[in-house]
């Protein structure tokens, strides 16, 4: 099993929901708006006079299989929108209860 952790304008929240649930991913954790800067590009997101945009961030936890299948559409959807912003990190998960 897989952690898939995804940070993003919020914009691309109804996008992000609905390649999760393309993709028969049912449970996530959505940690509503956050702030932060990529790393890469993009402009800050603070919610700020200066840097009015916010972003948001979810987790989902995924077998295995999905993991490609959702990183695709991602990058499909940050490539659409580049200046938006979108990460996402993956992580083995080793125990559940």
């Amino acid at each position: 099993m897989k952690a898939i952790f995804i940070a993003y304008d919020q914009a691309h929240h109804e996008a992000i929901i609905e390649i999760l649930e393309h993709n028969n991913c049912r449970g996530f954790t959505s940690f509503g708006v956050v702030e932060g800067r990529g790393s890469h590009k993009g402009e800050p997101h603070y919610g700020s006079h200066a840097w009015p945009s916010l972003a948001q961030a979810l987790i989902t936890m995924v077998d295995d299989g999905k993991v490609k299948p959702v990183l695709a559409m991602l990058r499909e959807l940050d490539r659409s929108k580049e200046r938006l912003g979108l990460r996402a990190f993956v992580w083995t998960v080793e125990d559940t209860i």
